[in-house]
């Protein structure tokens, strides 16, 4: 469980342009492991990638600003995000 800590933060983002079939997800997984964030990471039906970010603010921001790049092979169009009131606190980070 993650502590009451004000700082921790969950956001359900949607990123869309060419991110299926370029490694997206997996790429997504490593970087949420290396800035400490948790959640998950799926394709959705309409070409775009879905997540669910928990973490510290900050670590959540580096990853943001890295889902606006992301890997190689992807052009990412846009990424939203908005708050979210998820009552499940995430130990990891996981492909779904």
């Amino acid at each position: 469980m993650l502590s009451n800590n004000t700082n921790i933060e969950t956001l359900e983002v949607t990123v869309t342009g060419k991110v299926q079939g370029v490694g997206f997800r997996t790429a997504t997984v490593r970087h949420a492991h290396l800035y400490k964030v948790n959640g998950w990471v799926r394709n959705a039906p309409d070409g775009s990638v879905e997540l669910l970010l928990q973490g510290p603010i900050d670590n959540i921001d580096l990853l943001l600003s890295w889902l606006h790049k992301g890997p190689e092979n992807a052009v990412v169009q846009n990424v939203h995000s908005q708050r979210s009131f998820e009552d499940k606190h995430y130990k990891h980070f996981q492909l779904r």
